[in-house]
């Protein structure tokens, strides 16, 4: 993350550039990149004017470098693994190339804006473990925020994420990729040849639903004030709720139908009712 000047403000007034993965048209409707996602919801949980510039998936390494935004994430092995978002804000010159760090940067830039803090401290409520690590071919994730007021919610975002994508094989192989070349960098990411070896089918993805409702059953637990509201901490959003959300509009666009409906319906509709609450901040701009 690069930044120009630091005085807070506000409110954001200049635009601000977004830069998000398309999908098939009308992209509006498919675009289904979690962490992109995790960032439009904190963009416009704080009230901040921004325009969607859609990148084809193989041009996001030219793109990153042609904005001077080094890859912020690496391959177990190493390797760089460039991905979006990628958010400029003119009126501070500040680039910033990951999703958590959109929303803290947001947070300090522009504290009182929009629906206010995205970072409400003393929140034992979000305390949440997984307790498993990814296979080492799984997409990586990014590194963890350990600064003090961010520490828990970068804890729980990286233990949703562990959640999610051990289990986002059920979804692979319905993403709306924009075309075959995307395709081709989506398969070579994964070491797979066709299309066809992304599909999860019968007792595999039995096996692998089993998993990601024991999952859902477990994480549903931390909506300890459910009877107060729709969100972890009952009426009040934070950044662990659009954590959450990001991978909810996700599988909203990705899982089979039957199996998206019984997500919002099962767990008391905890999932259900985040995910129609988080509406009102997932306008695709």
């Amino acid at each position: 993350m690069s930044t120009g000047t630091t005085t807070t403000t506000t409110t954001a007034t200049t635009m601000m550039d977004y830069y998000d993965i398309a999908m098939r048209a009308p992209v509006a409707e498919t675009c289904c990149s979690v962490n992109p996602w995790k960032a439009r919801l904190a963009l416009n949980f704080k009230a901040a004017p921004y325009k969607t510039h859609w990148v084809s998936l193989p041009d996001i390494p030219k793109t990153r470098t042609s904005l001077g935004v080094a890859p912020c994430r690496k391959h177990a092995s190493g390797a760089e693994y460039p991905t979006l978002p990628v958010l400029i804000d003119h009126a501070t010159g500040s680039k910033i190339g990951d999703s958590f760090e959109i929303a803290v940067y947001l947070q300090k830039q522009y504290p009182t804006s929009g629906a206010g803090n995205l970072f409400p401290q003393d929140v034992s409520e979000i305390g949440y473990t997984y307790g498993q690590e990814l296979a080492p071919w799984m997409p990586p994730l990014s590194e963890r925020n350990e600064e003090p007021e961010y520490d828990d919610y970068s804890r729980f975002n990286r233990e949703v994420d562990l959640a999610f994508t051990t289990h986002v094989g059920l979804m692979g192989y319905f993403l709306p990729l924009e075309n075959e070349a995307a395709k081709k960098v989506f398969l070579d990411r994964a070491g797979l040849q066709s299309w066809e070896q992304i599909g999860v089918h019968g007792e595999v993805r039995q096996g692998l639903l089993n998993g990601f409702w024991a999952m859902l059953n477990d994480m549903a637990r931390i909506f300890k004030r459910r009877d107060q509201g729709p969100f972890i901490l009952g009426d009040r959003a934070t950044y662990a709720d659009l954590c959450l959300g990001g991978w909810l509009f996700m599988a909203s666009r990705t899982l089979p139908k039957e199996e998206w409906e019984q997500v919002i319906t099962g767990n008391d509709r905890v999932y259900g009712r985040l995910f129609e609450t988080l509406g009102k901040w997932a306008e695709v701009k």
